[in-house]
């Protein structure tokens, strides 16, 4: 007892803070690149200090971990990477700690269109613009060639696409399986026919389902079509981004829509003797098929948000966290670094990422260019509601596939079914 007395105090030394704030930053997984960037923006000696708390891989974990921690006051969220969808949600409960009319230019000037619209929620900016994605349309040139279809062409759809992919006996790959990357593909095929899946979202569950339509009608026509199609991989309902990759880097591999980290993947796997540079070089890329010939698709937009926790007990460190993270400069390193997109537009003319991305320009107009998933802070209740009813592809029918998706979100809104 007398020992443990002696040593109860220098215990307690050694637990004080020592007057430096540390800020815990919830991220999604990477490469390591949010780290080394918290690593410049918090040098040793600075004010403040960083910790990395790293996330599930799955969006949806990842939002039910910081739903739970949020709904519980906790102060030790400072700052967290946000899936753009879940932003109404967290902020219409007030989880999260809206930024200054004054910062608001800080984090919004030189940013693209489209990850704007995720970073506001009744008119206030809650989140920062972190970095951003979207999906190209991925092609073999020599399936291509031998199809006689131009990919790059502005009015190439999604049905010429599935014509060309079986007359050649090649493949279509897509994110098929019961999971976000699947409500990811159905809206962009909605938005790109002019649609939306939910609308008057300002009103929360009381939000107007509007699958049923022209454009939910064609969507389903896509979806169905190509489920159905000698196009469709094995196995094509349980394919997400990686199965999909692996599909078109087959000796059947045709086309896919993925997101660009792919072709730095494609070249990794040369050098991991899993493909061949034949392969990656014989990749094309160009901008999300259409679903209605005459009207610019609408490709999908992906990223991640930055926003402070509103329990944070250093607010004023967590914003110039924030300031760091999201400057010119961080974009272009962790654009470099961890293969992801920049959210600002002045991140693509950089001789760095010109290098690493090829197709950097079709990115920056395709994310420019991009349809949202809904904001609303009923997003995941209307997500899941798509996927049950739209999986598995091979029974997406119009117009019927809409209807039934209408009538079960609009019952999972008012709390008359449980999902």
């Amino acid at each position: 007892m007398a020992a443990a007395a002696l040593a109860l105090p220098l215990l307690v030394a050694c637990g004080q803070d020592n007057g430096t704030p540390t800020l815990n930053w919830y991220i999604n997984p990477d490469n390591g690149g949010q780290a080394r960037l918290a690593e410049k923006c918090a040098p040793a000696g600075g004010p403040y200090k960083v910790d990395i708390q790293t996330l599930p891989n799955d969006a949806s974990q990842q939002r039910e971990q910081l739903v739970r921690r949020l709904a519980a006051k906790d102060s030790s969220i400072d700052l967290m990477s946000l899936d753009p969808p879940f932003v109404a949600e967290f902020a219409n409960a007030g989880f999260l700690r809206p930024f200054s009319k004054q910062d608001e230019a800080t984090f919004t000037d030189g940013v693209l269109a489209a990850p704007i619209k995720t970073a506001y929620w009744n008119g206030q900016l809650v989140a920062a613009p972190f970095w951003a994605n979207t999906q190209l349309l991925w092609y073999r040139k020599s399936a291509a060639a031998a199809a006689g279809v131009d990919p790059t062409a502005p009015g190439f759809t999604w049905d010429q696409m599935i014509k060309a992919a079986e007359a050649e006996n090649k493949v279509i790959a897509v994110q098929a399986n019961r999971y976000e990357g699947y409500m990811v593909w159905v809206n962009a095929l909605v938005v790109s026919a002019g649609g939306q899946i939910v609308t008057n979202v300002q009103a929360g569950k009381n939000a107007t389902p509007s699958m049923a339509s022209p454009a939910g009608d064609a969507a389903a026509e896509v979806v169905g079509n190509l489920a159905r199609s000698s196009a469709a991989p094995p196995a094509m309902s349980n394919a997400t981004e990686e199965e999909a990759r692996s599909a078109f880097q087959s000796d059947r591999g045709g086309f896919m829509v993925n997101w660009p980290y792919v072709y730095g993947a494609a070249s990794a796997d040369v050098k991991a003797g899993a493909t061949t540079q034949a392969v990656v070089d014989d990749i094309g890329w160009a901008r999300y098929p259409r679903v209605v010939e005459e009207m610019p698709s609408k490709p999908p937009l992906g990223g991640i948000n930055l926003a402070i926790g509103a329990y944070t007990k250093y607010p004023d460190q967590a914003l110039a966290l924030v300031k760091c993270l999201t400057s010119l400069q961080s974009s272009i390193q962790y654009m470099v670094d961890a293969g992801n997109p920049a959210a600002k537009a002045a991140a693509y003319d950089d001789p760095q990422v010109r290098k690493a991305f090829p197709m950097a320009p079709l990115i920056r107009d395709s994310i420019n260019d991009a349809g949202p998933r809904p904001i609303t802070p009923y997003y995941n209740d209307v997500s899941t509601s798509v996927q049950i009813t739209w999986h598995p592809g091979t029974d997406v029918r119009a117009p019927a596939t809409p209807e039934d998706t209408d009538k079960f979100m609009r019952e999972v809104l008012s709390g008359d079914r449980l999902l």
